[in-house]
């Protein structure tokens, strides 16, 4: 899809202070063979009275600031998650509008799992393209993985999942870049891979298993074979569309922000899929934070904006995805150097 006048207009994040990963190898939670394969330096980490709707209201509080927007400009509001929100069957987007931006401008939750971040926007921009030309919209990602129900270091090999919250304020006055071109691409079937054994009656005490789920698919190798290449497939579907649609090409983008993974997994996406050095890639961000699930790519550009990594003409790919299978991307050019300058991430 290609889009004309959606600007980006502020940029916001919240994270908490870092762990190290040979800290967590140290005390026992971290595989010494795992933390060398993955060469991850630390990750995101919050204290356990730290709700995530917190986090996302600091965030979308952040943007909303940097955006130089007033919050009446705002008429929708996505939150996105892939855990627990500190309440069952609640409103947790509710909650994130009321207090970030107005008790009044409609709010709704979204789960597509690690690509909710950029599907989110991807509606967002939908709705404001349709709209009056002073419209605005916020999306919103939050997410704090406690022990014992998951074993961050150790839940899905791979990936050290961390906690913190994000926010991107799209607007149709203008920003400090414009959303070239978004593109989704499913398949549905491959859910399978991580839906384990079966359904369950209700919620079980036991930790998230996903490293069980993938082994029980993967008891025949051909299927996971199979899945890997199909993955791999909406991918590079979903990226080509998005290249396409903004009339560039990879040579021509500055940065690409992918899901953030450990080194091994990284170089899969960087290198095979994409064919592009790490250099160019989140990685230097990503092995500093961690997983933050939904909302890598929206920490990823607010990285490369507020470390002053990218500049005015250049060109920045995201790149999402998550199980199901679903992948969005978004190109987006920066217009001019963001006011807010270069700046540290709100912490705790």
């Amino acid at each position: 899809m290609r889009w004309e006048g959606v600007h980006v207009a502020g940029t916001g994040v919240w994270l908490p202070e870092p762990v190290t990963a040979q800290s967590a190898v140290e005390d026992g939670h971290y595989d010494p063979e795992q933390c060398a394969a993955d060469d991850l330096v630390s990750v995101r980490v919050a204290s356990e009275d730290s709700a995530p709707p917190d986090m996302a209201v600091q965030a979308a509080t952040t943007a909303l600031k940097r955006s130089g927007l007033d919050a009446g400009d705002v008429e929708l509001l996505v939150h996105t998650c892939i855990w627990f929100q500190g309440v069952e069957m609640w409103p947790a987007a509710s909650y994130v509008a009321g207090h970030a931006v107005s008790h009044d401008v409609p709010s709704f939750g979204l789960r597509q799992e690690c690509n909710a971040g950029l599907a989110a926007l991807e509606l967002a921009a939908r709705h404001l393209a349709s709209g009056p030309p002073t419209a605005a919209a916020v999306v919103t990602s939050a997410d704090r993985f406690g022990a014992p129900m998951i074993h961050r270091w150790s839940s899905e090999p791979g990936f050290v999942y961390a906690d913190g919250g994000t926010a991107l304020l799209l607007s149709r006055r203008g920003g400090f870049a414009r959303l070239l071109s978004t593109a989704t691409e499913a398949d549905n079937s491959l859910e399978a891979v991580v839906r384990g054994t079966g359904f369950q009656p209700g919620p079980t005490a036991e930790p998230l298993d996903l490293a069980g789920r993938l082994g029980h698919y993967a008891k025949d190798p051909r299927r996971l074979r199979s899945a890997t290449e199909r993955l791999a497939g909406v991918v590079k579907r979903a990226v080509a569309r998005a290249l396409a649609d903004a009339d560039t090409d990879m040579e021509s983008v500055a940065r690409v922000v992918v899901p953030a993974s450990g080194r091994s997994r990284m170089d899969w996406q960087v290198e095979t899929l994409f064919g592009i050095p790490l250099a160019k890639s989140s990685w230097d961000f990503a092995r500093q934070a961690g997983h933050l699930g939904a909302g890598d790519q929206a920490a990823g550009l607010d990285h490369l904006v507020t470390s002053g990594a990218v500049h005015a003409g250049d060109k920045v790919l995201l790149v999402g995805g998550g199980s199901g299978f679903t992948c969005t991307c978004a190109v987006v050019e920066i217009t001019e150097e963001p006011h807010y300058g270069t700046e540290p991430p709100e912490t705790s």
